[in-house]
C-alpha cells in the first residue's frame, strides 16, 4: 500500500474547520469582539472553500441566523453541534493524509498543550464531528499519541519542520524519545526528513513554541519566518539563532531554503502590561488566497507584502487579530484546512 502523505497547506482544499467561540469558553469577557472576527472570517473563507463549523448545540440557530443576515452563502457553510472547551481548531482538529489519493483523517490526542488548560471536550471534537457525518465517506483513524496541528509544517514533498521545545516536551509524550517521535512522524505523514529547530519562542505563547508561530514552509522552497531586528528586544538572540538554523537547513531533496523575514511588530501588550505573541507567521493558506494576521501595528503592511512575495498570484487578505492574541493564539491557530476529497469527490 502507498505510504500516507500529508499535503502542503497550499494544495487544493475542500473546506476549513472552525470551532465557534462561546460564553463557556475563555472568550467570555470579549465574546462579542471575537464573534465578530469569526463572522468576518467566514465571509472571506466562503469565497474560496467550504466551512465546517463546530458550534454549541444551543446556539446553532442563532449562529445560522447571524451568518444568513450577513449574506454568507450558507450552501458552503456546514454547522455541526459539538461541545468544546475552546476554539483552537488547529490543535484539536484532524490532520488529513492522502493514501493512494484518498483522504484519511488522523485524530491525534490533544491534552491542552501539556495539561495547561481544560481540553476533554476539545479532544472529542474530531470524533464527534466524524460520527455526525461532517466528513462524508472519509475514514477516521485514532492515534495513540499527542500531536497538535500547529506544531508541524510540511511541504508535501517529504520534508517536515518542527521545534524541539514542543515535540520533545515531556508534557506531551513522555514515554517517547526523539527517535521514536521522528519515526512516528515519518510513518504518519510520509515524510523522509524531519528538520528540528532548537530555537524560536514568543513570549505569551502557551504552546511551547508551535512552529506556526515562528516559521512557515511556502511554495518553491521559501520559508517565511519571524525576524527580530531589535537588539534590545528579549527575543533578539533566540530568533537570530533560529534564523541561522533555518539558513543551514535543506529539504528532503537536499535543496536549501530561500528565507524571507516577516517584520517584527515590537512589544504588543495587554491591559496588564504582559507581552502578547503577535506573529505574522500565523497566516492561513486556502485555495488561491492567504489570510494574514494584522494587529493595528506599523509592521502590518510590510507583513502583507512579504507574504505576497512568497505566494505570487494569490489573493492576500489582512485579518484583524488583536483579539485573538489576547488568548495567546492567532489566525492559523483557530483554523484547520481539510484537503480535497474530504467533502467532495475530486473526480
Amino acid at each position: 500500500m502507498e505510504q500516507p502523505r500529508l499535503p502542503a497547506e497550499w494544495e487544493p482544499q475542500d473546506a476549513v474547520l472552525l470551532t465557534w467561540p462561546h460564553r463557556r469558553s475563555d472568550w467570555a469577557p470579549n465574546l462579542e469582539e471575537v464573534t465578530a472576527l469569526y463572522e468576518g472570517l467566514v465571509t472571506v473563507i466562503a469565497d474560496y472553500a467550504d466551512l465546517i463549523i463546530a458550534v454549541p448545540e444551543d446556539e446553532l440557530e442563532t449562529i445560522e441566523a447571524r451568518l444568513e443576515a450577513m449574506n454568507v452563502p450558507m450552501e458552503v457553510v456546514h454547522l455541526r453541534p459539538a461541545p468544546s472547551n475552546d476554539t483552537w481548531a488547529r490543535d484539536h482538529g484532524p490532520l488529513t493524509v492522502l493514501v493512494e489519493g484518498t483522504p484519511r483523517l488522523l485524530d491525534f490526542g490533544f491534552n491542552g498543550w501539556g495539561g495547561k488548560f481544560a481540553h476533554e471536550l476539545d479532544n472529542e471534537v474530531t470524533a464527534r464531528l466524524h460520527r455526525d457525518g461532517a466528513f462524508p465517506e472519509v475514514e477516521l483513524e485514532a492515534q495513540d499519541w499527542v500531536l497538535e496541528g500547529g506544531s508541524i509544517e510540511v511541504d508535501g514533498r517529504g520534508t517536515l519542520l518542527t521545534t524541539e521545545a514542543c515535540l520533545l516536551n515531556a508534557n506531551r509524550n513522555p514515554a517517547l524519545s526523539r527517535e521514536d517521535i521522528e519515526t512516528r512522524l515519518k510513518e504518519a505523514f510520509g515524510v523522509r526528513q524531519v528538520n528540528w529547530l532548537s530555537h524560536g519562542h514568543l513570549l505569551g505563547d502557551d504552546t511551547d513554541s508551535h512552529i506556526d508561530t515562528i516559521a512557515r514552509l511556502c511554495p518553491n522552497n521559501v520559508v517565511l519566518y519571524m525576524q527580530c531586528d531589535d537588539p534590545q528586544d528579549e527575543h533578539y538572540s533566540d530568533l537570530q539563532a533560529m534564523e541561522a538554523e533555518l539558513a543551514a537547513m535543506t529539504d528532503a531533496e537536499g535543496q536549501p531554503y530561500q528565507l524571507r523575514p516577516l517584520p517584527w511588530p515590537g512589544p504588543v501588550l495587554n491591559d496588564e502590561g504582559e507581552r502578547l505573541p503577535a506573529t505574522y507567521a500565523n497566516f492561513l493558506v486556502i485555495n488561491g488566497a492567504v489570510l494574514v494576521p494584522q494587529y493595528d501595528n506599523p509592521a502590518d503592511e510590510q507583513a502583507l507584502e512579504q507574504v505576497m512575495q512568497a505566494f505570487p498570484g494569490y489573493h492576500i487578505f489582512g485579518i484583524p487579530c488583536s483579539v485573538l492574541i489576547e488568548q495567546g493564539g492567532s489566525l492559523h491557530c483557530i483554523t484547520m484546512q481539510l484537503p480535497e476529497g474530504v467533502l467532495y469527490d475530486p473526480a
